[in-house]
């Protein structure tokens, strides 16, 4: 069972910041996106403690996870909430100056904003592959879709971020 222990230690450790940043992402605070992270690792160590060492793809696995935790979240609510700018974590360079620090947490705003406005999927997909530097055939696995669809969302999902940024 130590085994066990071990192995899960080292996936949370490898995907804690991940998936909490992945979460947050998609909810309204950085205080529900802690506890619905808690609950994804709950649910993976419960998970992987069943199956053992048979979870082909832990990250993918807790992933999953991840989106049908939110996903969940925003069925209790009955809505969604886009992140206010001011809870968004600290992106910024330490080096930077404070003016170009505002201008980046203005644009990590607007960009946060647009990214609400796409569907679920193209959000998911955008996240995953940009800011988690997944691989498509890692999200069209996780997604359950061809890579190829999963590409073409991707190209999709941007042109849209593209013009709803415009748009702002």
């Amino acid at each position: 069972m130590d085994s066990l222990n071990e192995q899960f230690s080292q996936i949370y450790d490898q995907y804690i910041d991940k998936i909490y940043r992945f979460v947050f992402l998609k909810v309204d605070s950085q205080e529900t996106a802690q506890d619905i992270t808690s609950k994804v690792f709950t649910k993976g160590w419960e998970a992987f403690s069943a199956q053992g060492s048979t979870v082909k793809n832990p990250g993918a696995f807790l992933y999953q996870i991840a989106r049908n935790a939110v996903i969940d979240h925003y069925r209790g609510k009955g809505r969604s909430k886009v992140v206010p700018v001011d809870a968004s974590p600290d992106l910024a360079d330490q080096n930077l100056s404070a003016h170009d620090k505002a201008v980046l947490n203005a644009d990590i705003g607007i960009l946060t904003k647009s990214i609400k406005k796409l569907s679920k999927e193209h959000q998911d997909i955008i996240i995953l592959h940009y800011l988690e530097d997944m691989p498509i055939d890692d999200i069209a696995q996780l997604m359950g879709r061809p890579a190829g669809t999963i590409r073409v969302m991707l190209h999709r999902g941007l042109k849209d971020l593209k013009d709803i940024v415009q748009e702002s």
